[in-house]
């Protein structure tokens, strides 16, 4: 006998108020891969009846007006976001950096805590680079990874820009997702936010790098920490990436956030960040049959990312690279500038649009996502 998702979502719920994680996340986990089976009459009612004792909220359970928040750093595993059809990438793998370039591990530490990341520094700049990009990996990567399937260190050896890839620690997040779904980790000054936008503060100090040429870019969970970035520090960071994100707002917990990746739950995104008085310049990429994060998301994002000083109409564009249909959306402000760039890429699941074999999460046919963030960064500056 099945169900539907949204019973699952009942039944993982209830899990959860029970602070049964493990029993909640093989739920949810069953549910995403379509495996709906109602369980056994006895399991419903273990599940239904259980009477554990709930234990005291800890300090990280409770968010800045003293309200009880589900127990996000325990439930990380719902977060698996590779499908098992997704290919496992062997360890220890780095990028070859171009001759006289340097592909160096440093670690960066602040009040809210201590992320390693990887620095690109290219031959073609190595002492004045133009610019800074931030590059946020996915769930289950890490920054060599990250590295490898978006050649970003390739498109910015041919710009002088250095590359930052902050990595996810298992503290953090035990599947190395970055927290864009707990509140603790989407304000100013807290949390992921305000590690990586030191990070981005200390490189721009030591680089010299100007406010208009430095960047911050993501991939799924990455992309959607990309647009808290952009969102939170918009005075940081001139251009934000997206490929495969979600909206700022889009979920408050582990539930809303599996129910926004199934594009039932951005709606509220745009009026969260439509408060917000200044607009960063965003490149939006999605794949129209990508499983894992609906892309339903990328059209909150673009909402979201709307000049308030225009109301001009969206430009739209189609495109054909190697045989795959593109909808190129483009935003402009009152003075005509490009403020805003969507790709809906026909045929593209959950990966990097362009990106390596030697990568995971990665689809080689294009079009080159790394190189038109780049162009569409430059461009604003």
């Amino acid at each position: 006998m099945t169900m539907n998702f949204a019973a699952a979502m009942r039944r993982a719920a209830l899990a959860t108020r029970a602070f049964d994680v493990r029993e909640a996340t093989r739920i949810i986990q069953g549910a995403l891969a379509g495996n709906t089976q109602e369980p056994a009459p006895y399991a419903r009612a273990e599940l239904a009846n259980r009477h554990e004792p709930l234990r005291k909220p800890d300090a990280q359970d409770i968010d800045g007006n003293g309200q009880t928040l589900q127990p996000l750093r325990n439930a990380q595993e719902t977060f698996h976001e590779i499908p098992a059809a997704f290919r496992k990438r062997p360890v220890g793998l780095s990028p070859i950096p171009a001759e006289g370039a340097q592909f160096i591990s440093r670690s960066f530490s602040c009040v809210a805590g201590t992320r390693s990341y990887k620095l690109y520094i290219p031959a073609s700049a190595p002492s004045r680079p133009s610019g800074l990009i931030v590059m946020l990996h996915g769930c289950k990567q890490n920054p060599d990874d990250f590295a490898l399937g978006t050649s970003m260190n390739d498109v910015a050896e041919r710009h002088g820009l250095i590359v930052a890839y902050p990595g996810q620690n298992v503290a953090g997040n035990a599947s190395s997702c970055w927290n864009w779904f707990s509140p603790g980790d989407q304000h100013r000054d807290r949390g992921e936010p305000a590690i990586i936008a030191g990070m981005t503060r200390e490189l721009v100090r030591e680089f010299s790098i100007t406010a208009d040429r430095t960047f911050v870019a993501g991939l799924s969970a990455g992309g959607a920490m990309a647009v808290i970035m952009g969102e939170t520090y918009p005075d940081l960071y001139a251009g934000i990436g997206i490929h495969s994100g979600l909206a700022y707002g889009s979920a408050t917990d582990v539930m809303t956030a599996m129910t926004a990746m199934r594009g039932g739950g951005s709606g509220h995104a745009a009026a969260a960040m439509r408060a917000s008085s200044r607009r960063v310049r965003t490149i939006i990429f999605h794949g129209a049959s990508d499983r894992v994060v609906h892309p339903s998301n990328a059209d909150h994002i673009l909402a979201c990312a709307r000049p308030q000083d225009s109301n001009a109409p969206a430009s739209v564009q189609k495109l054909s690279v190697n045989g795959r249909s593109i909808t190129r959306t483009s935003l402009t402000d009152a003075k005509g500038v490009r403020t805003a760039d969507y790709w809906l890429i026909d045929g593209l699941g959950h990966a990097w649009s362009g990106g390596k074999r030697a990568g995971s999460f990665t689809d080689q046919s294009g079009p080159d996502a790394s190189a038109e963030m780049v162009a569409f960064f430059l461009e604003g500056s």
